[in-house]
């Protein structure tokens, strides 16, 4: 997503230095260097990520959450990963099958390599390999961090990658990088099959994240060019991740009896349906066959559609509840007491979630729905925080205005950064009033808060979308400080969307591939007979939160909705199962392909009934119930980051080293 950057970040020397030196923005409460009182003198963690998640059976709604850390001894580096204390959702395992899975103080003189897999859709893995050929089971990056781990091992070991597979990186392995093959890991069929110049490497990360770069404006913009993506898709013969994976972990099934049962399903490209609650309708054979058969154009073939096992009409009349007029200003003041704090902050979410904000009142809502006020705070604190935090924008906002055109020169981050977002305003919302015209100082607004913005979260920084995230809001407070701090705080949910390796994306289009199969079977297999179960075509109404698709002022009542959180905080999920439920009949019954399922869906955009979408989404929610969230793995955006130092299990902890 960042401009023109597809280079390996651990290959990257200036990268290895910020996470030696410690990137506050990037890791705040997962990756400081930080020392515990019951290690060892001596003893230092340079790398800690929690969520890290091991699947002991092949249903991943099954999981076991835990923190991964890099330990430094002496010149030695250790790696460990201790489970979350009764943090497991298969209810099988007790505490002491957990404690199997435990990896503890294993020194990288006996790790052989590491294998790195970023799926087309799902989340990135490793695989620790052994000196001995046998493997820990994949260790799952729910909330991204691969490259730095890689990062941080590069700094204290000898790593290298494969000649014969980039996604190898061989530890302390000091022969001619020239004679390293797939052999040297003893996995039979292994070399043969990574080295069939036929077979794309879509789990590659670097052959993805190109094809992700060239893609995301193609997918904001609708444009032909997608066509790309989708044949790079439909190229998916053979997985050597699959393989290599089976065999791997095959060996470690000697250790324990579950790591087998894992590839049969988290390595392939579709998965078993998890879910048995709910009785699934068969998609209809013939239509298998007649894609299979040629038929004579003819002859009229009428395409049986399967029935909507969940028909939202009658699921919205048993689950859905009406939607209210929005909430008024007079209302408004009746949440609040004489000094101003939010009585009953349950109370006041629902009544947003059924009914929205009238604009008079959004000013004050938005801010605290945002997180950028509180709910506990007076007129009196707010005020003051408002006073504050100006001073502090205006001090982040004089780093970009202070730099000179000598100095601009020698920055080219800076530049890039500045060009693209130059680019980006003047296409903003040019149709609403409040934006259009020329010299128009509400553009030169929207350019300032954005170019500050990407110096207060430099490591993100700025990419094609956050400009029209921005928008409403600034159309809302009508305050340069207050909407910097409202964006800010919408990015803390939203920010993953928008890293370099899209794990944020690919975590939330996941969740709803398992979503549509646990609510409407026949349409997912649909989608997996038209190769589209990486449902990349609802990739820009998740990473825009509809903005393209709903009028301007359907799309701030959608968004305070979801901001409320009062069903679920994933509702953005819901309300895409929501859409393409309404539309399965005239998806299904044109045999839409990608292409033309991709045109259809860009073409809804300004004909959503959003309070129709809204209802129909609640209803789905409550009706998938638990099933519905154990489809979403935790820190899934819009989530807030996740620090889980109290669910860590002290017991083990005191073990480390």
């Amino acid at each position: 997503m960042h401009e023109g950057e597809l280079h390996d970040l651990s290959d990257d020397a200036d990268y290895a230095a910020a996470q030696q030196q410690g990137s506050a923005s990037m890791m705040r409460c997962d990756s400081e260097k930080r020392r515990s009182s019951n290690e060892p003198e001596g003893a230092e963690i340079v790398f800690s990520k929690d969520n890290v998640t091991i699947h002991p059976t092949q249903f991943a709604s099954e999981r076991i959450g835990g923190r991964l850390k890099l330990i430094k001894q002496s010149s030695s580096l250790f790696l460990t990963w201790i489970p979350y204390k009764g943090q497991s959702t298969n209810a099988r395992l007790s505490e002491k099958d957990m404690n199997l899975y435990t990896i503890r103080e294993v020194p990288f003189a006996d790790v052989r390599s590491i294998r790195r897999h970023t799926p087309a859709l799902g989340w990135q893995y490793i695989i620790v390999v052994l000196s001995s050929g046998l493997a820990f089971p994949p260790l799952y990056f729910y909330n991204g961090g691969v490259r730095e781990f890689l990062a941080t091992v590069k700094q204290h070991v000898f790593l290298m990658r494969s000649a014969e597979d980039a996604n190898i990186f061989l530890v302390n392995n000091f022969q001619n990088p020239l004679q390293q093959t797939l052999s040297s890991l003893e996995l039979p069929g292994a070399v043969s099959i990574a080295c069939v110049p036929s077979t794309p490497d879509l789990g590659g990360e670097s052959a993805s994240h190109e094809n992700e770069e060239r893609n995301d404006v193609a997918i904001l913009d609708g444009s032909p060019s997608t066509r790309q993506y989708d044949r790079r898709e439909r190229q998916k013969v053979h997985d050597p991740a699959r393989d290599i994976s089976i065999h791997v972990l095959e060996k470690f099934s000697l250790v324990t009896k579950f790591a087998r049962e894992t590839t049969s399903q988290l390595f392939g490209e579709t998965q078993n349906n998890t879910f048995n609650v709910f009785e699934r309708i068969n998609f209809n054979q013939s239509i298998l066959d007649s894609s299979q058969k040629p038929h004579n154009d003819a002859v009229e073939v009428n395409i049986a559609v399967p029935s909507d096992p969940f028909e939202l009409n009658n699921l919205s009349l048993a689950w859905g509840k009406p939607r209210q007029p929005p909430l008024g200003l007079e209302e408004w003041a009746t949440f609040l007491d004489s000094e101003g704090r939010v009585v009953d902050s349950d109370a006041l979410r629902k009544r947003i979630f059924y009914g929205g904000v009238e604009h008079k009142v959004r000013k004050k809502v938005w801010e605290i729905l945002l997180g950028y006020q509180v709910y506990e705070s007076t007129y009196a604190e707010r005020e003051s925080r408002r006073s504050m935090k100006r001073t502090e924008y205006e001090i982040i906002k004089n780093q970009w205005q202070s730099i000179s055109p000598e100095q601009e020169k020698r920055f080219t981050k800076f530049r890039q950064r500045k060009g693209l977002i130059e680019k980006d305003v003047v296409r903003t919302d040019r149709s609403i009033s409040f934006y259009s015209g020329d010299d128009n100082p509400n553009l030169n607004l929207l350019h300032d808060i954005l170019l500050t913005y990407s110096f207060y979260n430099f490591d993100l920084g700025y990419c094609q979308g956050m400009n029209d995230l921005l928008s409403p809001i600034l159309f809302v407070m009508e305050d340069e400080s207050e909407s910097f701090w409202c964006f800010a705080a919408l990015m803390e949910r939203l920010g993953p969307n928008f890293n370099r390796d899209q794990n944020g994306m690919h975590s939330q289009l996941f969740a709803l591939s398992k979503l549509v199969e646990l609510l409407d079977g026949p349409l997912h297999n649909y989608f997996k007979q038209k190769d589209c179960l990486n449902y990349f075509i609802c990739f820009r109404w998740i990473l825009l939160q509809f903005k393209r698709e709903l009028e301007f002022e359907k799309t701030m009542l959608l968004w305070e909705v979801l901001w409320t959180h009062h069903s679920s905080e994933h509702l953005h999920l819901y309300v895409c199962v929501a859409i393409l439920k309404r539309y399965r009949g005239k998806i299904m019954e044109e045999q839409m392909e990608f292409d033309t399922l991709l045109k259809f869906i860009n073409e809804l955009s300004g004909e959503i009934d959003i309070d129709a979408i809204l209802r129909d989404a609640e209803a789905l929610c409550l009706c998938a119930g638990e099933n519905g969230v154990s489809c979403i793995p935790p820190g899934t955006p819009p989530s807030l980051p996740l620090c889980n130092d109290i669910y860590l299990n002290p017991e083990l902890e005191d073990k480390v080293l």
